[in-house]
């Protein structure tokens, strides 16, 4: 089958999706007729990547396929087009999720003891509906409390492919000692610096050792209402992952 029209159907299918699409969907979009196979639609992956080098898109490859994006470097011009308000991420919530990235399966009341305060309810409620965190288990103590742990969706919402992706603790511990400003995907200047204000503290309490296997799910749902309160005053975090060319951005609303 000619090389162009693979490559020109494959990056019209990315562009058309408004989601990311893996190696199998990419190929059955070729009848059996057209003896099309992986092989060249990943030789059309890598030929596209490589002619969006130099231009204001890139083709990225997350946990669910793959999909063509907007480069953060033109993301804050581009980002004045899209109207709705960017999600609004608070320290608290931040630090709640660095946990369940770097320490998972991890319980809320292990959580709560490496953080020192209770956790909202609202904010697991916020990761669970945002499909960023899901229940992967129970922990085999008394109250068989939840074990939380990441999803695909929040690979793909940080443009990661896989967990190992991640930056180590190492790696943030030095963008806080060289005061490197930490970018989320398609974040402007401003989130840019609120991001490196939160990064360190979010390192710090994934570095802190995990509690006790006993440890048990705190009972008290509402026992954290104060002990957030110190958080509305530090800076939230406006971010805006890298919107798909087909949909101009992603809307999602927090």
């Amino acid at each position: 089958m000619n090389e162009q029209y693979v490559r020109n159907v494959v990056e019209a299918a990315l562009l058309a999706a408004g989601r990311a699409l893996n190696l199998d969907e990419l190929t059955a979009l070729f009848g059996a007729s057209e003896s099309s196979n992986a092989g060249e639609v990943r030789a059309a992956l890598n030929a596209l990547e490589a002619e969006y080098q130099d231009r204001g898109l890139e083709l990225k490859e997350v946990a669910s396929g793959f999909r063509i994006q907007i480069r953060s470097n033109v993301a804050e011009p581009v980002s004045k087009l899209w109207q709705e308000r960017p999600a609004k991420y608070s320290r608290a919530l931040l630090e709640t999720l660095a946990l369940v990235a770097y320490r998972q399966p991890i319980t809320r009341g292990e959580i709560e003891q490496i953080r020192g305060v209770a956790v909202n309810p609202s904010i697991i409620k916020t990761l669970l509906e945002r499909s960023w965190i899901r229940v992967v288990g129970h922990r085999d103590v008394p109250g068989k409390p939840e074990l939380l742990g990441t999803t695909a969706d929040f690979l793909d919402y940080f443009g990661l492919k896989k967990l190992d992706d991640l930056p180590t603790l190492v790696q943030l511990k030095e963008m806080e000692e060289l005061r490197i400003q930490l970018a989320l995907p398609g974040a402007d200047s401003a989130v840019v610096e609120a991001a490196a204000e939160a990064a360190p503290a979010s390192a710090a309490a994934a570095a802190t050792p995990a509690a006790a296997d006993a440890a048990e799910e705190s009972p008290d749902a509402d026992a954290d209402a104060s002990g957030d309160d110190d958080d509305q005053d530090k800076p939230a975090i406006e971010a805006r992952p890298q919107g798909m060319v087909a949909l101009g951005a992603d809307r999602e609303s927090s």
